[in-house]
């Protein structure tokens, strides 16, 4: 892709289209249009109003740069800087898990429950899409928002500001850092992935998503075996407990509640596809 000849946009896109197919990527047109808008600053509009324009010598190589980049599976999100989630555009790095339209699931299934909530809890908040959406479409309640990483705190943080959600972050694990507070509603999408299955999944998430956002333990269960006993201490009376889970895990997930005797029977919510990705309980 160093050529002599003229490249115009759409020369471009067919050519990249070929390319990324060749190397495995899904949907491979549409991404060459969302690298090539990277690269000159239009819209997709803009790309097709001037599809026989030459791009000029720092259009064309910022984005031989991404699309060799793409080429190698580094996931779409880390080279144009956003994912777009629940209608907001949220800021990813390697530090933070992508988010994922599944997790939009817990979002409605949070938002449905917790209208009279006055305050809320993420746990492991990762870019803080689930934490700051929540604070935005409910702003009678106080969001909190727990992770362990720094790193993924700093991205959340300025997504936070940028959107002007007021959310307090706090570093650490799982309910060690709001100990002695309770809440009216938490929320958490815990890794639940099975260490085995990590390698099984597509470069883009087992070689850049953080392993620590992705792996669940020997069964994926690991995380909700600790999480759910331990909300107890941090939820009042007839709040809820609302978790995102790996497909199949249903079963499990609902007698970890069930194992406490603290809950009333746990509920699912299935995403767009009928597979279960939320179970939640209230606490009894």
């Amino acid at each position: 892709m160093i050529p002599t000849e003229t490249w115009t946009s759409l020369k471009l896109i067919a050519w990249t289209q070929e390319y990324l197919a060749n190397k495995g990527v899904d949907n491979a047109r549409r991404e060459a249009e969302w690298l090539l808008c990277a690269a000159t600053g239009l819209d997709r509009v803009g790309l097709y109003l001037n599809f026989e324009k030459p791009l000029n010598p720092d259009e064309l190589a910022a984005y031989r740069t991404m699309v060799v980049r793409r080429g190698k599976r580094e996931p779409l999100q880390h080279l144009l800087g956003t994912q777009e989630f629940a209608g907001l555009d949220f800021e990813v790095t390697p530090a933070v898990l992508i988010p994922r339209h599944d997790t939009e699931i817990l979002l409605e299934e949070a938002l449905a429950r917790g209208t009279d909530a006055r305050c809320m809890l993420d746990i492991g908040t990762g870019s803080g899409c689930l934490a700051i959406t929540l604070a935005l479409r409910l702003p009678a309640a106080e969001v909190t928002a727990v992770d362990i990483s720094a790193s993924a705190l700093a991205v959340a943080r300025r997504n936070a500001e940028r959107l002007g959600a007021p959310v307090e972050f706090l570093e650490g694990s799982l309910f060690e850092p709001v100990a002695g507070r309770t809440f009216d509603l938490i929320v958490s999408n815990p890794p639940y992935i099975p260490t085995a299955e990590i390698e099984q999944l597509q470069p883009e998430v087992r070689n850049y998503d953080p392993r620590l956002a992705l792996d669940g333990g020997l069964d994926g269960l690991n995380f909700y075996a600790t999480l759910i006993p331990q909300a107890i201490d941090c939820l009042n009376s007839g709040s809820w407990l609302l978790l995102e889970i790996g497909a199949g895990q249903e079963t499990d997930v609902q007698s970890l509640f069930a194992q406490t005797s603290l809950y009333a029977p746990a509920v699912t919510a299935c995403d767009h596809a009928g597979i279960i990705r939320v179970v939640g309980a209230r606490k009894l």
